[in-house]
């Protein structure tokens, strides 16, 4: 598939098949956010790709159980290891840095043939716990992985004049 055409046909994924994501597979997706950009190439992420079934159990829980992530074969807990770390703009590098790998991966995972869902809805303490996460440690988000049972409708997008402008704001 053209990249293009991986961009235009990712979906939001809310319904998994049962059917379990090989290792392979899931090692490359998450090499994909490994090989992502990062302020000052500081790369202050970790994931932790969760398939333990009792364990996606309890993040269900800490997703106010949402039904779809304990259906998911993966759920990927996407984490800034430096979140003291302020960029010049003023902005914290961490959320930046792991939504550009998190996007990463979810291209790739679209590019292999998976769907899957960036999670915000979550209890960050609970994860946390669930996962042994270190307190210093930020979870910036969740997502899940897995093949779709079936491919989600697109959503509307708006014009490319409403949300590009060139040169001023407009």
């Amino acid at each position: 598939m053209e990249f293009v055409d991986v961009i235009r046909e990712r979906r939001s994924t809310r319904a998994y098949r049962e059917t379990p994501v090989e290792r392979e597979t899931l090692l490359r997706v998450l090499d994909a956010g490994r090989l992502a950009p990062s302020a000052r190439n500081e790369q202050g992420w970790k994931f932790v790709a969760v398939q333990n079934r009792d364990k996606i159990e309890k993040l269900y829980h800490a997703c106010n159980e949402e039904g779809f992530v304990k259906e998911a074969p993966v759920i990927i807990a996407a984490c800034g290891t430096n979140p003291d770390y302020i960029m010049r703009c003023g902005q914290p590098a961490y959320t930046i840095d792991v939504s550009i790998a998190l996007t990463h991966i979810m291209l790739r995972a679209a590019d292999l043939g998976l769907g899957s869902c960036w999670l915000g809805a979550f209890n960050e303490k609970k994860v946390k716990e669930v996962l042994d996460i270190p307190d210093k440690v930020r979870v910036v988000a969740l997502l899940t992985l897995g093949y779709s049972k079936f491919q989600p409708q697109q959503k509307s997008r708006k014009q490319f004049d409403e949300v590009v402008c060139f040169d001023r704001w407009k």
